[in-house]
């Protein structure tokens, strides 16, 4: 006989299994929308049901609040931008990786900028933040800067080689405040040529095949 404890537990899953797959992306897209739009303190539940005229019961009875609520949009988004990126030189690895991070950045960027008060507060938050746009990328550009290494392209202890996704990235998230713009692909190629492949004494140019 089942303990009383697990008849609501059974109920609770029943009814979150009435979201399919399809309409969970719908609403994860239109919170993080209205994160980036207004800020992550003026989210509300109510505003996520006007926006994707979904029950605000429905929203509670499946994610509980709002921080789980944006936590799941975090995850239900997750992109892999950078992992298939491999042209065969640390120079064009990342070129190639400035330019999927700069086509995107006006996107992420107001993102991050929205969710990051609130993540530093917020462990669970933050943990999603971080899986879902930082982590993955620093992954990825890591793995090209260890392949070149592998090729013999640059040292295996050049001591510039493990800040190349810090240089990257960090660059991405500060331009807005030091510029009033976003990092957009032009920006992230030419901080790659003239800052980042220097550096690692590397140039733009590719070895002719």
């Amino acid at each position: 006989m089942p303990s009383p404890d697990s008849v609501p537990e059974s109920a609770l899953a029943s009814r979150r299994s009435k979201i399919t797959p399809e309409r969970a992306q719908e609403l994860y897209t239109a919170v993080l929308d209205l994160v980036r739009e207004s800020g992550y303190e003026s989210l509300t539940m109510e505003g996520v049901a006007a926006r994707t005229r979904c029950g605000k019961s429905t929203l509670y009875r499946q994610w509980g609040s709002k921080p789980e609520l944006v936590v799941a949009a975090l995850h239900g988004t997750r992109r892999m931008r950078l992992p298939d990126i491999d042209t065969g030189t640390l120079a064009g690895d990342l070129l190639e990786a400035a330019r999927a991070i700069g086509e995107a950045s006006g996107r992420d960027t107001p993102l991050m900028h929205a969710l990051s008060h609130a993540a530093l507060q917020t462990p669970e938050l933050l943990c999603a933040l971080r899986e879902a746009l930082i982590l993955p990328e620093i992954a990825a550009i890591d793995a090209m800067v260890r392949r070149a290494q592998v090729r013999g392209e640059i040292a295996a202890d050049l001591p510039g080689a493990e800040y190349v996704a810090a240089q990257l990235l960090g660059v991405m998230r500060a331009r807005p405040l030091l510029e009033g713009r976003y990092a957009d692909a032009a920006y992230l190629t030419r901080f790659v040529e003239k800052a980042i492949l220097p550096g690692l004494g590397l140039t733009a140019g590719t070895p002719e095949s």
